[in-house]
Protein backbone atom coordinates (compact mmCIF):
# COMPACT_ATOMS: atom_id res chain seq x y z
CA UNK A 1 0.00 0.00 0.00
CA UNK A 2 2.09 3.08 -1.06
CA UNK A 3 -0.09 5.11 -3.21
CA UNK A 4 -1.55 8.23 -1.44
CA UNK A 5 -2.24 11.59 -2.01
CA UNK A 6 -2.30 14.71 0.03
CA UNK A 7 -4.49 18.12 -1.10
CA UNK A 8 -6.63 21.18 0.81
CA UNK A 9 -9.86 21.21 2.18
CA UNK A 10 -10.39 24.97 1.75
CA UNK A 11 -7.66 27.46 3.27
CA UNK A 12 -8.01 25.94 6.93
CA UNK A 13 -7.83 21.52 6.07
CA UNK A 14 -5.04 19.31 4.82
CA UNK A 15 -6.22 16.17 4.09
CA UNK A 16 -3.76 12.91 3.70
CA UNK A 17 -6.25 9.55 1.52
CA UNK A 18 -5.43 6.43 0.93
CA UNK A 19 -8.27 5.98 -1.68
CA UNK A 20 -11.99 5.32 -1.36
CA UNK A 21 -11.76 1.78 0.91
CA UNK A 22 -13.95 0.31 3.26
CA UNK A 23 -11.03 -2.29 4.50
CA UNK A 24 -9.26 -3.10 7.49
CA UNK A 25 -5.76 -2.81 6.03
CA UNK A 26 -6.35 0.94 4.79
CA UNK A 27 -8.07 1.52 7.89
CA UNK A 28 -5.41 0.51 10.30
CA UNK A 29 -3.20 2.67 8.28
CA UNK A 30 -5.59 5.83 8.70
CA UNK A 31 -5.43 4.82 12.33
CA UNK A 32 -1.78 4.39 12.35
CA UNK A 33 -1.32 7.75 10.88
CA UNK A 34 -4.38 9.15 13.10
CA UNK A 35 -2.00 8.19 16.21
CA UNK A 36 1.29 9.80 14.84
CA UNK A 37 -0.33 13.20 14.48
CA UNK A 38 -1.86 12.87 17.96
CA UNK A 39 1.68 11.97 19.28
CA UNK A 40 3.28 14.49 17.66
CA UNK A 41 1.28 17.77 18.26
CA UNK A 42 1.41 20.44 15.71
CA UNK A 43 1.36 24.49 16.94
CA UNK A 44 -2.14 25.73 15.48
CA UNK A 45 -4.02 22.28 14.95
CA UNK A 46 -7.40 22.65 15.95
CA UNK A 47 -8.41 19.06 15.49
CA UNK A 48 -7.62 15.86 13.51
CA UNK A 49 -10.61 13.85 11.62
CA UNK A 50 -10.13 9.83 10.86
CA UNK A 51 -12.25 8.46 8.21
CA UNK A 52 -12.61 5.28 6.65
CA UNK A 53 -8.63 5.27 4.82
CA UNK A 54 -8.15 9.06 5.47
CA UNK A 55 -6.60 11.79 8.32
CA UNK A 56 -7.71 15.34 7.90
CA UNK A 57 -5.52 17.69 10.25
CA UNK A 58 -8.15 21.10 10.80
CA UNK A 59 -5.61 24.41 11.40
CA UNK A 60 -5.50 28.16 11.44
CA UNK A 61 -2.94 28.87 9.42
CA UNK A 62 -1.83 32.21 10.95
CA UNK A 63 -1.65 29.84 14.14
CA UNK A 64 0.95 27.53 12.97
CA UNK A 65 2.99 30.33 11.53
CA UNK A 66 2.99 32.98 14.23
CA UNK A 67 4.65 29.65 16.46
CA UNK A 68 8.17 29.76 15.00
CA UNK A 69 6.99 27.30 12.23
CA UNK A 70 7.73 30.68 9.65
CA UNK A 71 10.33 29.46 8.10
CA UNK A 72 8.49 27.32 5.11
CA UNK A 73 6.16 28.98 2.34
CA UNK A 74 3.31 28.44 4.24
CA UNK A 75 1.56 26.88 6.94
CA UNK A 76 0.30 24.53 3.92
CA UNK A 77 3.54 23.70 2.92
CA UNK A 78 4.89 22.82 6.39
CA UNK A 79 1.59 20.45 6.87
CA UNK A 80 1.99 18.57 4.01
CA UNK A 81 6.00 17.67 4.97
CA UNK A 82 4.50 16.42 8.26
CA UNK A 83 1.96 14.21 6.98
CA UNK A 84 4.72 13.01 4.33
CA UNK A 85 6.78 12.34 7.61
CA UNK A 86 4.08 10.49 9.34
CA UNK A 87 3.48 8.26 6.00
CA UNK A 88 7.02 7.56 6.29
CA UNK A 89 7.26 6.89 9.97
CA UNK A 90 4.10 4.56 10.18
CA UNK A 91 5.46 2.23 7.30
CA UNK A 92 4.97 -0.72 9.88
CA UNK A 93 1.41 -0.20 9.15
CA UNK A 94 1.58 -0.75 5.61
CA UNK A 95 1.21 -4.32 5.69
CA UNK A 96 -0.27 -4.85 9.29
CA UNK A 97 -0.88 -8.11 10.80
CA UNK A 98 -4.50 -8.79 12.04
CA UNK A 99 -5.21 -6.84 15.07
CA UNK A 100 -7.49 -7.82 17.84
CA UNK A 101 -8.53 -4.68 19.65
CA UNK A 102 -10.94 -4.12 21.94
CA UNK A 103 -13.87 -6.12 21.86
CA UNK A 104 -17.31 -4.68 23.11
CA UNK A 105 -20.39 -6.54 23.16
CA UNK A 106 -23.43 -4.66 22.75
CA UNK A 107 -27.31 -5.78 23.93
CA UNK A 108 -29.61 -5.19 20.94
CA UNK A 109 -33.54 -6.08 20.80
CA UNK A 110 -34.36 -7.28 17.38
CA UNK A 111 -38.36 -7.29 18.54
CA UNK A 112 -41.36 -5.24 18.17
CA UNK A 113 -40.88 -1.36 18.43
CA UNK A 114 -37.44 -1.49 18.60
CA UNK A 115 -37.05 -3.05 15.50
CA UNK A 116 -39.27 -1.03 12.85
CA UNK A 117 -37.51 -1.80 9.20
CA UNK A 118 -36.63 -5.51 10.47
CA UNK A 119 -39.54 -6.97 8.75
CA UNK A 120 -39.19 -5.04 5.30
CA UNK A 121 -35.34 -5.71 4.82
CA UNK A 122 -36.63 -9.44 5.38
CA UNK A 123 -38.92 -9.62 3.22
CA UNK A 124 -36.44 -7.59 0.40
CA UNK A 125 -33.75 -9.93 0.96
CA UNK A 126 -35.95 -13.09 0.72
CA UNK A 127 -34.77 -14.04 4.59
CA UNK A 128 -36.91 -14.58 8.26
CA UNK A 129 -36.34 -12.17 10.41
CA UNK A 130 -34.81 -15.05 12.76
CA UNK A 131 -32.19 -14.96 9.71
CA UNK A 132 -31.45 -11.57 9.33
CA UNK A 133 -30.59 -11.55 13.05
CA UNK A 134 -29.02 -14.29 13.11
CA UNK A 135 -26.62 -12.83 10.20
CA UNK A 136 -26.18 -9.95 11.77
CA UNK A 137 -25.40 -10.85 15.34
CA UNK A 138 -22.43 -13.49 13.60
CA UNK A 139 -19.81 -10.76 12.56
CA UNK A 140 -17.71 -9.25 14.58
CA UNK A 141 -17.85 -5.83 13.82
CA UNK A 142 -14.50 -3.40 13.65
CA UNK A 143 -15.32 0.56 13.94
CA UNK A 144 -14.02 1.95 11.23
CA UNK A 145 -14.79 5.37 11.99
CA UNK A 146 -16.95 7.82 14.32
CA UNK A 147 -19.53 9.61 12.16
CA UNK A 148 -21.94 12.82 11.99
CA UNK A 149 -23.25 12.14 15.41
CA UNK A 150 -21.04 12.26 18.52
CA UNK A 151 -20.40 8.62 19.45
CA UNK A 152 -21.69 7.19 15.84
CA UNK A 153 -19.66 4.22 15.19
CA UNK A 154 -19.43 3.22 11.59
CA UNK A 155 -18.83 -0.58 11.36
CA UNK A 156 -18.18 -3.02 9.20
CA UNK A 157 -18.25 -5.01 7.00
CA UNK A 158 -21.67 -6.62 6.97
CA UNK A 159 -23.11 -9.79 5.62
CA UNK A 160 -23.36 -9.16 1.73
CA UNK A 161 -26.66 -11.02 2.94
CA UNK A 162 -27.38 -8.02 4.08
CA UNK A 163 -26.95 -4.92 1.73
CA UNK A 164 -29.99 -3.03 1.54
CA UNK A 165 -29.92 0.64 0.23
CA UNK A 166 -30.26 3.59 2.37
CA UNK A 167 -34.19 4.86 3.17
CA UNK A 168 -35.36 7.27 0.17
CA UNK A 169 -36.87 10.12 3.07
CA UNK A 170 -35.16 10.24 6.53
CA UNK A 171 -37.18 9.06 9.35
CA UNK A 172 -36.88 9.38 13.12
CA UNK A 173 -34.69 7.43 14.72
CA UNK A 174 -34.58 7.00 18.50
CA UNK A 175 -31.61 6.77 20.38
CA UNK A 176 -29.87 3.58 20.72
CA UNK A 177 -31.20 2.82 16.90
CA UNK A 178 -28.97 -0.34 15.50
CA UNK A 179 -29.35 0.59 11.69
CA UNK A 180 -27.73 -1.35 8.10
CA UNK A 181 -26.98 0.60 4.94
CA UNK A 182 -24.70 -0.69 2.11
CA UNK A 183 -22.67 -3.08 3.47
CA UNK A 184 -22.04 -0.78 7.13
CA UNK A 185 -23.97 -0.77 10.53
CA UNK A 186 -24.11 1.53 13.34
CA UNK A 187 -25.83 2.57 16.19
CA UNK A 188 -27.66 6.08 16.19
CA UNK A 189 -26.25 7.46 20.27
CA UNK A 190 -28.90 9.97 20.52
CA UNK A 191 -32.34 10.73 18.60
CA UNK A 192 -31.57 11.37 14.93
CA UNK A 193 -33.42 11.87 11.78
CA UNK A 194 -31.63 8.77 9.61
CA UNK A 195 -31.92 7.12 6.64
CA UNK A 196 -30.57 3.84 7.92
CA UNK A 197 -32.58 0.37 7.95
CA UNK A 198 -33.59 0.48 11.68
CA UNK A 199 -33.59 -3.45 12.67
CA UNK A 200 -32.86 -3.43 16.74
CA UNK A 201 -32.16 -0.85 19.55
CA UNK A 202 -29.91 -1.35 22.28
CA UNK A 203 -30.38 0.35 25.81
CA UNK A 204 -26.31 0.84 26.20
CA UNK A 205 -25.64 4.79 26.27
CA UNK A 206 -22.86 5.29 23.46
CA UNK A 207 -22.44 8.94 24.11
CA UNK A 208 -22.65 10.60 28.08
CA UNK A 209 -20.83 14.15 27.90
CA UNK A 210 -20.72 13.93 31.96
CA UNK A 211 -18.66 11.07 31.72
CA UNK A 212 -14.43 11.18 31.93
CA UNK A 213 -14.40 9.38 28.57
CA UNK A 214 -17.67 10.25 26.92
CA UNK A 215 -17.18 7.94 23.79
CA UNK A 216 -18.24 3.90 24.82
CA UNK A 217 -16.38 3.39 21.23
CA UNK A 218 -13.43 4.41 19.28
CA UNK A 219 -11.76 3.85 15.98
CA UNK A 220 -9.87 0.39 15.90
CA UNK A 221 -12.51 -0.79 18.46
CA UNK A 222 -14.67 -4.29 17.57
CA UNK A 223 -18.19 -4.93 18.19
CA UNK A 224 -20.16 -8.07 18.98
CA UNK A 225 -23.82 -7.69 18.82
CA UNK A 226 -25.81 -9.76 21.20
CA UNK A 227 -29.63 -10.13 20.96
CA UNK A 228 -31.71 -9.65 23.93
CA UNK A 229 -36.16 -9.59 24.98
CA UNK A 230 -37.88 -6.75 25.58
CA UNK A 231 -37.69 -7.02 29.08
CA UNK A 232 -33.81 -7.56 28.76
CA UNK A 233 -33.71 -4.46 27.03
CA UNK A 234 -36.38 -2.60 29.95
CA UNK A 235 -34.30 -3.73 32.95
CA UNK A 236 -31.09 -2.96 31.36
CA UNK A 237 -32.02 0.76 30.24
CA UNK A 238 -34.38 1.37 33.59
CA UNK A 239 -37.87 1.55 32.17
CA UNK A 240 -40.76 -0.33 33.96
CA UNK A 241 -41.91 -3.22 32.55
Amino acid sequence: MKNYSIFPLGDSAITIDLGNHIDEIFNIKALALHSWLIEHPVPGCLDIIMAYSSVTLFYDAAGVVARGLGGHPGAYALLEALLEQAWRETEDADNPEPVEGRVVSIPVCYEGEYAPDLGSVAREKGLSPEEVIQLHTGILYRVYMMGFLPGFPYLGILDQRLTVPRKSQPAPVVAGGVGIAGRQTGIYPLNSPGGWQIIGRTPVRLFDPAAGSPLLLQAGDQVRFQPIGAAEFQRLSGRPG
